[in-house]
């Protein structure tokens, strides 16, 4: 019985020891998973903090915001940061907003505006003309004792991902209006399935995942990284449209309905933004070129046969010679014969519209160019459906402080046959001083209807809106000017692929060239000195538009009165301190007129502020080059092929300098790196013989100049020194 006894006992006391060795476990194994995720998420996040607190304090990166701080004579301002781009391009190709600059402080009696959007809204080819600066004429005019600040931050090459990103920044900024001009590069620009920028992405998070960590020190380490790594494939060099010619999408790619979701998300968000900020905004429609700008690359469908392709090409022909001979009735029923048999193929549509259009069937020809336009398989013009998004976006929210502005309406019934061509853009979106004074005539009429009462009160007697005559008065647009965007557009551009792929391209260029040279001729000593005045005048009128400094001192500049012109850039930068192109202007004219050291500083403080700028490394590289500081002036020529990989001469004063220091080697493949991306380059070709026959290398050098001489026949130096060594060979 005792024995029993204590076996009971020992079973009792035995049951709590159990109890208190569980829950000491479990409250072990709690503290275990504790340790876990401190370990798994906030050391981790903690060390990340560390990380990126410490690039930022080594300087590392670059401002990710579109606005950044500066003062402007002692002011506190803000101005566009040359960088910003860099979140969403190699900086090498990265294109900038033209500078701006606005006061920290607003007054009472300002009303400003943020103008958003790609290249058309930045006036491209050049931005002194742009409609936001139309518009700010029009509306000094009317108001002559307000103070209007129209503000454009479009800059070429972004799409809504970059935009809305340059939006939420300027809601931070005592934004009154927003106008937003948009929709042309959502394919081909970054994410987009046509684009070289980037990877097509059909995650929106993920995009915006992206952008944000670019934003941060981190991000910008890490996506250096990747590029040292070879891990990110992205074009480093720019070379305009033809960058695009093997990312051509047809109509029916699934991926656009991505593109047109994104869009609209976009547009929605830069909506949703601005009415939370009590920021109006008005989204204008994009229009474009229709009647004169023929499609960019057409691509026949995908199911279409061998013989059905055979059969579809001897339609088209025959149809083409129809038209040549201006038989345009059966040159229609080939061409529709044609659509037909395949009804994707750009071309066949534009050539259906011409014909309709010399038939005088001006709406059947309408549809035609439209309907071109949307199986243009290089999308660089804004489609029927990203103007449907435009309008969805706005329409019927006046109450909200959101405007539609049906720009494409008031481009077709401002156009022949209301058929918008040339006579409103330079080629396929790009507007003239007509399309944009046309543009900005219409935008001033809507926001005259939602000015505050602050503003409405400042209103002039009545007067006639602003003539096109008197904007372009006010902003020296010139035949000077007209003549220099002229010789842009046709050699910059239309000489350029893809537009030497269009049709009618070589009638085009010919027409171009002509007028080219008519303007040329008409510069007399007296036109070039009546140009000289206006500038005078309109700088008289508005002596604080560094535009008109800018404008006056590339006139002076292209007359090689490099002193007067020296004075006018740095007038440019009494109001924009951060105008980087500016300072390295005056460090190129700085060494023309032989102040090498002010050369070298300008060069280097443009330097300071975008510390990519090809062009002022060059500068300085051949201000250290006739200073004889050759090791210097290879570090900068050097630099400045780096930044600029196609820059020829750049090469050629490098392995010029590497050549004198004995260096051949070295200059001999700078030549021929040189070469690989520019190889119709004169000079190193020149140069590279010259280089191999005082080596004697006698066979290799005759065959570098012949090569220039292919390039260009009149050379005389070429032929001079191609005649001297077959002379020795002989």
């Amino acid at each position: 019985m005792r024995a029993k006894r204590r076996k009971n006992k020992q079973k009792v006391t035995h049951q709590p020891i159990t109890g208190r060795a569980t829950a000491g476990s479990a409250l072990t194994s709690w503290r275990l998973w504790l340790f876990r995720i401190v370990a798994i998420t906030i050391i981790p996040a903690v060390l990340l903090l560390l990380l990126e607190v410490t690039l930022r304090v080594a300087g590392y990166g670059f401002p990710s915001s579109p606005i950044i701080k500066c003062k402007v004579n002692g002011t506190a301002s803000y101005c566009n940061n040359a960088k910003f781009a860099w979140r969403f391009f190699h900086p090498n190709i990265a294109r900038a907003a033209s500078p701006f600059v606005f006061p920290a402080d607003k007054s009472n009696d300002t009303y400003r505006i943020f103008v958003t959007g790609a290249s058309a809204a930045a006036g491209t080819p050049d931005g002194a003309f742009c409609f936001g600066r139309i518009l700010q004429v029009m509306l000094c005019q009317q108001y002559p004792q307000a103070n209007f600040e129209v503000i454009t931050v479009a800059m070429p090459a972004i799409n809504s991902h970059a935009v809305l990103e340059i939006a939420k920044d300027c809601a931070r900024h005592k934004a009154d209006l927003f106008i937003v001009y948009l929709g042309n590069n959502e394919v081909i620009g970054p994410y987009g399935p046509g684009t070289v920028f980037s990877r097509f992405s059909a995650s929106l998070p993920l995009i915006r995942l992206g952008i944000t960590i670019k934003a941060i020190k981190l991000g910008q380490l890490i996506t250096n990284l990747l590029e040292s790594a070879g891990a990110r494939d992205v074009p480093k060099v720019w070379h305009g449209l033809k960058m695009f010619l093997d990312k051509q999408v047809q109509a029916d790619d699934p991926r656009l309905k991505t593109v047109y979701k994104h869009f609209q998300r976009n547009l929605q968000d830069m909506r949703r933004l601005a009415c939370k900020g009590g920021i109006k905004t008005i989204f204008c429609t994009v229009p474009s070129n229709l009647k004169d700008n023929p499609p960019f690359a057409s691509l026949h469908r995908p199911n279409l046969t061998d013989t059905e392709e055979k059969s579809w090409d001897e339609l088209y022909q025959r149809a083409a010679e129809y038209e040549t001979d201006g038989n345009y009735a059966e040159a229609v029923k080939c061409y529709l014969a044609a659509a037909e048999s395949d009804d994707k193929y750009a071309d066949v549509q534009f050539r259906l519209g011409r014909c309709y259009w010399d038939m005088n069937e001006y709406g059947r020809s309408k549809e035609r160019y439209i309907q071109a336009r949307e199986l243009d398989t290089l999308r660089f013009r804004a489609d029927n459906r990203i103007n449907e998004i435009i309008r969805n976006v706005a329409c019927d929210r006046a109450a909200e402080g959101v405007y539609l502005l049906d720009a494409v309406r008031t481009f077709e019934e401002n156009s022949p046959h209301e058929t918008p061509g040339e006579e409103l853009f330079y080629e396929h979106v790009h507007m003239n001083f007509e399309g944009n004074y046309l543009l900005a005539g219409a935008i001033f009429k809507q926001v005259e209807g939602i000015l505050p009462e602050r503003i409405k009160h400042y209103r002039a007697d009545e007067r006639p809106l602003s003539t096109k005559a008197e904007c372009a008065l006010y902003l020296a647009y010139t035949d000077w000017g007209r003549y220099k965007i002229a010789d842009e557009v046709l050699n910059v551009y239309v000489k350029q692929a893809p537009f030497t792929n269009q049709l009618y391209h070589n009638q085009r260029v010919r027409q171009m060239e002509q007028k080219l040279k008519a303007f040329k001729d008409s510069f007399s000593p007296k036109a070039l000195n009546e140009v000289e005045i206006q500038y005078r005048r309109a700088i008289q009128q508005t002596p604080s538009d560094w535009w008109l400094h800018w404008k006056h001192g590339e006139f002076l500049e292209d007359l090689k009165n490099y002193k007067a012109a020296n004075e006018q850039y740095s007038l440019v930068l009494n109001f924009v301190p951060n105008h980087y192109q500016a300072y390295a202007k005056l460090g190129s004219l700085s060494g023309q007129l032989g102040n090498l050291d002010a050369a070298i500083d300008n060069n280097l403080r443009a330097i300071q502020i975008n510390p990519i700028y090809a062009d002022a490394y060059f500068n300085l590289g051949l201000a250290y080059h006739i200073q004889n500081m050759l090791d210097k002036a290879v570090k900068c020529y050097s630099k400045a092929v780096r930044f600029r990989p196609n820059y020829a001469q750049a090469y050629n004063n490098l392995a010029i300098v590497l050549y004198s220091q004995g260096k051949i080697d070295k200059a001999l493949q700078t030549c021929r790196d040189g070469l690989i991306l520019v190889p119709d380059d004169l000079d190193l070709h020149y140069n590279l013989g010259l280089m191999l026959e005082k080596q004697g290398r006698s066979d290799e050098a005759v065959k570098e100049l012949r090569t220039a001489l292919q390039i260009e026949p009149n050379s005389i130096k070429t032929r001079n020194a191609l005649q001297a060594i077959l002379k020795k060979l002989d």
